[in-house]
């Protein structure tokens, strides 16, 4: 066999084996720990009657609160997943329509979308809420002699949305801009218009490299979906606040709530690190 033929054949790529030491740095220690002690705490939650009240009162309670057009929904819980996935939602569409504009040459899309991302950025997203909240929902109402009128989850989702969206819209560009412009000239180069070269070329691409990024902002949403509360949006902080109010026991209220925004942001942790190793291993 020739010199050329043997440097043709492709040769399994031999991994070291890892040692003893290295396996126990990888392993993740430290969730075995956490997951440990989480079960820990709720198992001597549950032993103390105070703990299953407080607990019960968020998680499954009596009290239902309007989301909009009649539809109700138990409080607690179930509030702060409504809130987090719709907002979310509506944050994925606004922000890759703005980060579509972001790289647009078009200078009017240009200017509007990085108004917006700038203006959104710069305005703290507890601020957002409270203006969306206690401005534009009365301000709505008010114009229009109460026939249209925002819930007070629909203005919390809609305050995190349009607060997010900005956020989003730099992933996105940056996960445009990450795509080679060559690609671009290729696909214009064969007769598709620049709609349709973004949408079959470049965004299936960008989207693909960014889902890692985006997938962490759906969990630091889920944390941040607690500042709704200051509009009175009945999820897991405002039921703590409501069952301190109503029995003076801050430590068992808000020991629970905590624990329960810990238990679902642990969640989503461990389902964004595997969708980020699938999206790697694919890649």
């Amino acid at each position: 066999m020739s010199a050329t033929k043997e440097a043709a054949i492709v040769r399994p790529e031999i991994r070291s084996r890892k040692t003893f030491s290295q396996q126990m740095r990888d392993f993740p220690w430290w969730g075995v720990l956490l997951v440990a002690s989480i079960l820990l705490a709720f198992v001597a939650m549950l032993q103390s009657e105070q703990y299953r009240d407080a607990l019960r009162f968020i998680v499954n309670p009596e009290n239902t609160t309007e989301i909009g057009a009649g539809i109700l929904i138990k409080t607690g819980i179930r509030v702060t997943l409504l809130v987090t996935v719709v907002s979310y939602v509506m944050a994925l569409i606004l922000g890759l329509i703005l980060g579509v504009m972001r790289v647009s040459k078009n200078p009017i899309l240009y200017h509007l979308s990085t108004l917006y991302v700038e203006v959104m950025r710069g305005v703290p997203m507890l601020v957002l809420i409270l203006w969306i909240g206690f401005v534009v929902v009365p301000g709505l109402r008010d114009a229009t002699d109460g026939r249209f009128e925002l819930s007070r989850v629909q203005g919390g989702i809609i305050g995190l949305a349009l607060g997010y969206a900005a956020y989003l819209a730099e992933t996105y560009r940056a996960g445009i801009e990450s795509i080679h412009k060559g690609q671009m000239e290729a696909a214009r180069s064969l007769g598709m218009s620049y709609f349709e070269a973004m949408r079959y070329v470049i965004l299936p691409q960008a989207i693909r490299r960014v889902v890692p990024p985006l997938a962490n902002d759906f969990v630091a949403m889920l944390k941040d979906s607690a500042l709704v509360s200051v509009v009175a949006v009945p999820e897991i902080l405002q039921s703590a606040r409501l069952y301190v109010s109503r029995t003076f026991r801050a430590f068992e209220g808000y020991n629970s709530a905590a624990l329960l925004y810990l238990i679902l942001t642990l969640l989503f942790i461990f389902l964004v690190r595997y969708i980020e190793g699938r999206w790697h291993v694919d890649a």
